[in-house]
């Protein structure tokens, strides 16, 4: 007997050509995305759409923009140009009839309106010629008032000078003081007659005890001359012509030295510095009036500011109205 074979049924084509496409939709999206996902395949979906470009991110740069690194910056302004510095002119009135010395503890000098005028009384401190280590004294004009002779302000300040014929002198007022300078070549005035050489040149003020007390003042108004000083020196050179600007530079190095040396003869000058701050204050002025601003207002940006004392710490017990009324005496 014969085993009985299978019989095959004959397979349609159209099934058999369905079946790549039943491999895709195996392994395609979910059905809700099938749709989608045959759009992509053949090309008739989002892929035949143009592309959209991203949208700009907040803070971002658009494409193509250029980086702000990478941008042309405007040139940064020059700096402004140094302006001249005034300060305050010394009053002349308020230097009249005080009794300044040399450096603050020698000689005598005193200064004195007549008419419209001014007189000195000086007495010169020094050395015996034929003893140089004794002391000595010599009263110019025998005693008698001076006659001075304006010389207007060529330096900013009111100058004088005496035409003695034994020592000749200048004499510039200064804020509280009065910067002495012989007019003969040598320094130092010697008096035969009275056996006695002198050396009148320096700072004429008050002593170290008035001044010690103001010297937090002292130290606030050098700061503003010695800026007023920097700015009207760099103006000076600025405008000058190039041949003259050498000058000017050694003069400018010379007021430091000038100054250093003139200024450590006054007494306790570390303690209170008033003789820097009136030297300073002298070479400010001379620049400004060279600069043509003699006549000009004070700056007032430059000017010191007022000192405040601080209020006496009441004493317990004490009896307002008698505070208050000791106050306004």
């Amino acid at each position: 007997m014969q085993p009985v074979r299978p019989l095959l049924r004959p397979v349609a084509l159209p099934a058999l050509a369905a079946l790549p496409l039943a491999a895709v939709l195996m392994v395609a999206p979910a059905p809700a995305s099938a749709q989608s996902f045959l759009e992509e395949l053949f090309g008739i979906g989002r892929a035949a759409r143009p592309p959209v470009p991203p949208a700009p991110v907040p803070g971002g740069r658009a494409p193509g923009e250029v980086p702000p690194e990478a941008a042309p910056r405007p040139a940064p302004a020059p700096p402004a140009p140094p302006k001249p510095v005034v300060l305050k002119t010394p009053n002349d009135d308020a230097i009249l009839g005080q009794e300044l010395q040399q450096n603050g503890n020698a000689g005598s000098l005193r200064l004195e309106r007549a008419g419209a005028g001014f007189t000195a009384r000086v007495t010169l401190a020094g050395t015996k010629v034929s003893q140089p280590t004794e002391s000595c004294k010599v009263v110019l004009g025998d005693g008698q008032p001076l006659a001075l002779a304006d010389q207007g302000k060529p330096n900013g300040v009111t100058q004088l000078a005496s035409s003695g014929p034994a020592c000749p002198l200048r004499f510039e007022i200064l804020e509280g003081s009065v910067m002495v300078t012989p007019l003969a070549e040598a320094d130092a005035c010697v008096f035969t007659a009275s056996d006695c050489a002198t050396t009148p040149k320096g700072l004429w003020g008050p002593g170290a005890a008035t001044l010690l007390p103001r010297a937090q003042e002292f130290d606030t108004a050098r700061g503003v001359a010695d800026k007023a000083v920097r700015e009207n020196y760099k103006v000076m050179t600025q405008r000058a012509r190039r041949e003259d600007v050498r000058p000017i530079v050694t003069e400018q190095a010379a007021f430091s030295s000038d100054r250093e040396q003139m200024c450590r003869a006054y007494v306790r000058e570390g303690s209170h510095g008033f003789c820097h701050l009136r030297f300073s204050e002298a070479r400010a002025l001379s620049l400004a009036t060279r600069l043509g601003l003699s006549g000009a207002a004070p700056t007032a940006s430059n000017a010191p500011r007022p000192v405040r004392r601080r209020p006496a710490p009441a004493v317990e017990g004490m009896n307002p109205s008698f505070e208050a009324g000791a106050q306004d005496q």
